[in-house]
């Protein structure tokens, strides 16, 4: 017996075909742990496969902390005002509500993971500041992503 014909409560092993696949505007989104996928109590995993010259701009989690790790390819990777190019095996530990942004200008496709906790977080779970200031400014001169 899989998991994936096991009721929901019992469910431990997540196979490629019981993944949540997600067209998300920034990204094709891989849920590996959400609550329709398994019993989560604290821990939000998603595998993100961003292609190149796109991003996920500016934005916060005000109520959950995020860790971004990356699997192939390369990420501009933001976090406060401050950024770094983050290749396979490195990380970014991003504090509940502080103000981040993934970019791929590079030409390869970038895949990351994303954890995010607490799963069941109170709402807003996101917040995009991309048209503020000083983000909507911050990468002049950076190579456009849309």
């Amino acid at each position: 017996m899989n998991d994936s014909s096991l009721p929901l409560e019992l469910r431990r092993f997540v196979t490629a075909a019981d993944k949540v696949d997600f067209q998300s505007p920034w990204t094709i989104e891989e849920w590996l742990s959400r609550s329709d996928v398994v019993p989560n109590r604290q821990l939000l995993l998603v595998r993100a496969n961003m292609e190149p010259g796109h991003s996920h701009p500016f934005h916060t989690h005000p109520t959950r902390e995020e860790i971004i790790y990356i699997v192939s390819g390369r990420a501009e990777q933001w976090c406060g005002q401050r950024h770094r190019i983050l290749g396979p095996g490195e990380m970014v530990l991003i504090p509940q509500g502080e103000v981040h942004g993934t970019y791929n200008p590079f030409r390869e496709r970038l895949v990351f993971l994303a954890i995010l906790s607490p799963s069941q977080a109170p709402e807003p779970g996101i917040v995009d500041v991309s048209t503020q200031e000083p983000w909507v400014s911050i990468r002049l001169g950076f190579p456009t992503c849309q």
